[in-house]
């Protein structure tokens, strides 16, 4: 693990932050502040002591993919359609499934699950071509 891995993956880490915020915190709040009062979300005063929680989540997010992207793209190659791919891939194992199994476990709206996975697939293709610009396993940074 080099210093170009360390970089990409903050960067990383920092776009998949700013990409969740979008989604969450602009596009589906009031989508979440519908579920406030029922007490099946947080609400966002309740939600800040969690945050620590947020970071250490897409530092991993982060760190994560670009680890496995280093894994699987050949060294020196950059390739917008090689991200794509991956963030496609990603979210047909992680990010796909997992608002699935959520949506079969608790009572989330159907229709804001669907958005979820829309607006999430679409952060992790964004993400992927992110990793295809950035190239992990490049030596020159």
């Amino acid at each position: 693990m080099d210093k170009r891995f360390w970089i990409c993956g903050l960067v990383v880490s920092v776009a998949a932050l700013m990409l969740d915020f979008l989604i969450h915190g602009v596009l589906l709040k009031a989508d979440y502040q519908a579920l406030v009062a029922s007490g099946f979300v947080r609400g966002p005063e309740d939600a800040q002591a969690f945050l620590p929680y947020m970071v250490a989540a897409h530092l991993l997010i982060g760190f994560g993919l670009t680890w496995l992207y280093r894994q699987i793209s050949p060294a020196g190659e950059r390739s917008m359609t090689r991200g794509l791919r991956f963030g496609a891939g990603f979210a047909a194992a992680a990010t796909l499934p997992g608002y699935l199994i959520y949506y079969a476990v608790q009572p989330w709206p159907a229709a804001l699950v669907h958005k979820q996975m829309l607006f999430g697939t679409a952060a992790v293709l964004v993400l992927g071509l992110l990793l295809g610009y950035l190239q992990p396993r490049r030596v020159a940074l």
